[in-house]
């Protein structure tokens, strides 16, 4: 009855989750193209070119998405800050750390330390990004992070698993469009890039309606 009483409030409880949505969208959606374009560039084979070119990719990436996280929580929009710059260096550091010791380690235990081991890596790069860009902290946005890191960590995962554990692949019969034909083709690594979108769409949507929504 007191929401109906106040329909201001039900106002701007709704667009707090409209924003949120949003903003775990694009999250998403700059975490997804760049940490998918630079593992698709380093997880095979690599030279020089394509570890620096995927570095370049990821760092970008990790910038944009602070971007996105900087305009949702925060009003100085200025992301060259060195603080800023560091939140972002954090986040690719997380990630090639994490490809590094599953690589080291390598099979089933690689994958299993790895992803440890970026859960922790964003958890903190998640508190020190709320820190950078000064967040309003309650005691339940004070906790530490894990369920996001969690959920990110086993979408990086789904990565790893479609890369080194299966081989599959699925062709549709050819296509004829007009004077062209095509051919439909789906394999694991797409099947684990739309797990990665999903995991990292809850994770950043849960990140963002607890900060919205404290």
């Amino acid at each position: 009855m007191s929401v109906i009483r106040q329909p201001e409030v039900l106002g701007r409880t709704t667009r707090r989750r409209v924003v949120g949505v949003t903003a775990a969208l694009s999250a998403t959606a700059v975490e997804t193209l760049a940490v998918g374009l630079w593992f698709g560039l380093v997880v095979g084979p690599r030279t020089a070119a394509t570890a620096l070119a995927g570095l370049g990719i990821l760092f970008c990436g990790s910038l944009l998405r602070a971007g996105v996280f900087g305009v949702t929580v925060s009003e100085d929009g200025d992301l060259l800050q060195p603080r800023r710059l560091g939140a972002a260096l954090l986040l690719t550091a997380g990630w090639v750390v994490w490809l590094w010791v599953a690589e080291l380690i390598d099979g089933v235990p690689g994958l299993v330390v790895a992803t440890v081991v970026l859960v922790w890596i964003l958890a903190a790069q998640f508190i020190v990004e709320r820190r950078v860009f000064r967040c309003r902290i309650t005691s339940q946005i004070a906790e530490m992070p894990i369920g996001p890191a969690l959920l990110l960590a086993a979408g990086a995962a789904t990565l790893l698993v479609s890369v080194w554990f299966v081989e599959w692949t699925a062709t549709s019969p050819a296509l004829s469009l007009g004077v062209t034909s095509f051919v439909v083709w789906i394999d694991a690594l797409h099947l684990g890039v739309f797990v990665f979108v999903m995991f990292s769409f809850l994770a950043h949507q849960h990140r963002f309606q607890r900060l919205l929504n404290p």
